[in-house]
């Protein structure tokens, strides 16, 4: 069974009440619960905070374990070269992924720390993005 980590980052707590317009309606929580129904061949282990640092710790509690790690860093994506640094120093393969399509937004939204370390980036396509990230560690 493989061992996948979905870390999502600032204010994705909020998922389903922050601008459902951008992020949709769904909770993570209701979503989460899909994905374990639709991978059963994977565990899942979540984790949601709004700390750039734990985000961090998180990426090197697992980064050396884990078979496969989903990040959606949320704005520190745009913004944290020490999220950048944490991906590039581990061995397990990171697919970046963001709910939003960051290229339709604001410039700043345009340029990633994370993309130049990742096995990949998926944009856009709503909560649909983790289904298709997990999808690359079958």
């Amino acid at each position: 069974m493989a061992k996948i980590v979905i870390l999502n980052g600032p204010n994705l707590n909020l998922l389903g009440k922050r601008e459902p317009e951008i992020y949709g309606a769904q909770g993570f929580d209701d979503y989460l619960l899909t994905l374990r129904e639709s991978y059963t061949e994977h565990q899942l282990i979540y984790a949601q905070t709004n700390v750039e640092g734990e985000l961090i710790n998180l990426l090197h509690e697992h980064g050396f374990t884990a078979d496969g790690i989903i990040l959606n860093a949320g704005a520190y994506t745009h913004t944290s070269v020490g999220l950048g640094d944490a991906v590039r120093a581990i061995q397990t393969p990171v697919v970046e992924v963001h709910i939003s399509n960051t290229f339709a937004r604001e410039d700043f939204r345009h340029r990633s720390y994370i993309a130049p370390h990742a096995a990949g980036v998926i944009v856009g396509f709503g909560l649909k993005v983790y289904d298709l990230a997990l999808s690359y560690f079958k």
